[in-house]
């Protein structure tokens, strides 16, 4: 019996590569400035957290909240971790990327 594999858009993509790359430090800010800084990808908070929440739903990701913190006004951060089933929808959605990509590099070049 095969899985069910689970499409993928492109910021949906960006935001499991974030929380596999942050590794355990994955909370909306800190997924927020990966995008920045490593996609440079330009996002509001509310589009991530709203994009987490659509990838937990769909069981792509699993989260936990952390304990309250004085320098955040006793509020808890909120961390999310991928789940197998992520694992597999990423890992298919970036092969058919590099499947349809591969031979068009010359023509990716051109201006």
């Amino acid at each position: 019996m095969s899985k069910k594999i689970s499409y993928l858009g492109e910021f949906e993509q960006l935001i499991l590569l974030a929380v596999l790359r942050l590794d355990g430090d994955a909370y909306g800010m800190t997924i927020r400035q990966t995008l920045q800084k490593i996609a440079n990808r330009s996002s509001s908070l509310g589009s991530v957290y709203t994009t987490l929440d659509r990838l937990e739903d769909k069981g792509l990701l699993t989260s936990w909240v952390g304990e309250p913190l004085a320098e955040r006004g006793g509020r808890a951060k909120k961390f999310f971790k991928i789940t197998g089933a992520g694992a597999l929808a990423l890992k298919f959605a970036l092969n058919s990327t590099e499947s349809m990509k591969a031979g068009l590099e010359p023509l990716l070049e051109k201006p």
